[in-house]
């Protein structure tokens, strides 16, 4: 099994369904929000996404996860050998308070 497949099997072991997206290097999305929750793991590559109101930055590399609840103001700027992520929706409110970043969560035994 690939490294997309083991982390799209971990993440359905959550009872997530993960669709995969990628995009060429340095594509920008500017910002905006989603009325869901997601939940973002890089399988390759890196994207910073951008979080305005919170003061910060997240730098997703390949392994990395990002919970990002709904209504979270972000917008991204894609690496320089682009990104390819796994992406489930969640019902809002599933993630509660502050985006969360996970580094190495791909590598992790938990």
């Amino acid at each position: 099994m690939t490294g997309e497949g083991v982390l799209r099997e971990r993440l359905a072991g959550e009872g997530l369904d993960a669709s995969a997206w990628g995009n060429g290097p340095h594509d920008h999305y500017s910002e905006h929000r989603h009325s869901f929750d997601k939940v973002l793991v890089a399988t390759a590559g890196s994207i910073t996404f951008h979080l305005p109101e919170l003061g910060y930055d997240v730098l997703l590399e390949s392994g990395d996860r990002l919970e990002l609840p709904a209504g979270t103001l972000h917008g991204a700027d894609v690496g320089p050998v682009g990104v390819t992520c796994l992406e489930a929706h969640l019902p809002t409110g599933s993630l509660a308070g502050e985006p969360v970043h996970i580094r190495g969560w791909g590598a992790s035994d938990s």
